[in-house]
């Protein structure tokens, strides 16, 4: 059973929620457990786990998890992955802390993509899932929310250093999310009259003390005017110290940054910056494509007119060609574990390098003297080869390598000087990338 990760689906918003709820230490754990097995059976609608990772994956049934939770049991915590085979993506975990720690269920549960929340009735049974939960675990704080926008809005350390943020957790009112449920405490720092009367959607008390808010109907499109108007209410009533304009500004500028930009990348930078693109975090995307779509590659400097080429100055010619090959498959043997297509020497694998390079950061994960001893010549040299190969070009070989021309129609290249620029740092290998160069020479060579 291969699992759909949330992590191999295109970069978009998923739905976040975090419950972390107490139970009796006295009762059997099962018993403690099928309460919330029971609801996310009963409420999972259409995104119900169908696989279960302990030590080992199985399929999702009762004997299951209790075997899986047993199997992973500790000294004093147990806890459980699970998952789904089919589209929506899930990733959720379970875990029990155990006496003689305080007993505690905390559940992280991601659904990805939050679209699969923009149907009213599929939001409900998310909504009763939690209450359910609340009700039988009691919490200090819960919510479900755009994992995009609890990103932006600095959660969970709301400003805090880890330390004070691992210490004092969620201990006031620092966001307001599509839905919250707040614990007793959180209840009686606000005021239960004032927690009671907020302005929301839903506002439920429920048997234990603790009271569930949600915000807006759906949560798929918490963006809307509507709805962060709705958010901005609620926080500003939970917290009157706030300026409701402030707030509501706030959430304007977060929903900015996640509204879609369309991408008009450079046409020979495009098929990298794409992938550049898809790195980012998702919240991340829209503000990366804005800043691409504004960049262009500087215009190489890396060549001069074919009359004006330096000539060859090698007492061996065939030696010299034999060493810039040999410099080539120093980086086809460097990275064809991971760009399998640096085999085809073409300039779809120069894109592939770049790719890898800037992924890899490389230019500053890897010594500085490694990469000018021995990175520099063999990028600038398959760089050489690939022009070789596929423009029609030729080498004219010098003794210095810097000085090593590639003549394509009528410029030479300077490969190692272009490489060199490139290994300076991440953003140079965008600037200085082995792709652009290539198309430059490819559109001049007639």
């Amino acid at each position: 059973m291969k699992v759909l990760s949330v992590h191999e689906l295109k970069p978009e918003d998923s739905l976040l929620l975090t419950f972390d709820g107490a139970f009796s230490p006295q009762a059997a754990l099962e018993r403690e457990v099928e309460p919330f097995l029971q609801a996310l059976e009963e409420y999972a609608d259409g995104w119900m786990p169908d696989v279960i990772k302990g030590k080992r994956q199985r399929k999702y049934a009762r004997p299951s998890i209790w075997k899986s939770l047993e199997e992973k049991r500790d000294e004093n915590s147990t806890s459980i992955g699970l998952y789904r085979t089919e589209w929506p993506a899930l990733d959720m975990s379970l875990g029990l802390w155990l006496p003689p720690q305080q007993p505690e269920l905390g559940i992280l549960l991601q659904v990805k993509p939050l679209s699969f929340f923009a149907e009213g009735e599929r939001c409900h049974h998310l909504v009763e899932m939690v209450r359910a939960w609340s009700s039988r675990y009691p919490v200090t704080y819960a919510m479900a929310h755009s994992a995009d926008d609890r990103a932006l809005g600095g959660a969970p350390r709301f400003g805090r250093d880890q330390q004070t943020s691992i210490r004092d957790g969620f201990d006031k009112i620092y966001e307001v999310c599509w839905l919250n449920v707040f614990g007793p405490k959180l209840v009686e720092t606000v005021g239960r009259e004032r927690m009671l009367s907020t302005p929301a959607w839903r506002v439920e008390e429920l048997p234990n003390g603790s009271v569930l808010l949600v915000t807006w109907p759906t949560v798929a499109d918490f963006t809307s005017k509507e709805a962060r108007l709705a958010q901005a209410r609620a926080h500003a009533h939970l917290r009157p110290d706030l300026d409701f304009d402030t707030v509501l500004r706030s959430l304007d500028e977060r929903s900015a940054r996640l509204a879609p930009v369309e991408p008009r990348f450079h046409p020979d930078m495009a098929p990298l910056l794409s992938r550049v693109v898809d790195r980012a975090a998702s919240y991340e995307r829209q503000r990366r494509i804005a800043e691409l779509n504004a960049w262009q590659p500087p215009e190489p400097e890396e060549w001069r007119p074919a009359d004006s080429a330096l000539p060859v100055d090698v007492d061996n010619l065939e030696r010299a060609l034999e060493q810039y090959s040999l410099y080539a498959e120093h980086l086809v043997a460097l990275l064809h574990s991971e760009v399998p297509s640096v085999f085809k020497a073409t300039p779809e694998s120069l894109t592939d390098a770049d790719f890898y390079f800037w992924h890899e950061e490389f230019p500053k994960s890897r010594l500085r003297e490694a990469i000018d001893e021995h990175a520099v010549p063999a990028i600038g040299a398959y760089l050489g080869e690939v022009l070789v190969r596929n423009l029609g070009g030729r080498w004219i070989p010098r003794q210095r390598l810097e000085e090593a021309q590639v003549l394509v129609g009528n410029r030479v290249w300077l490969p190692f000087v272009r490489a060199r620029s490139y290994m300076r740092s991440r953003q140079s290998l965008l600037d200085y990338s082995l792709t652009y160069l290539y198309r430059m020479a490819e559109r001049h060579r007639g």
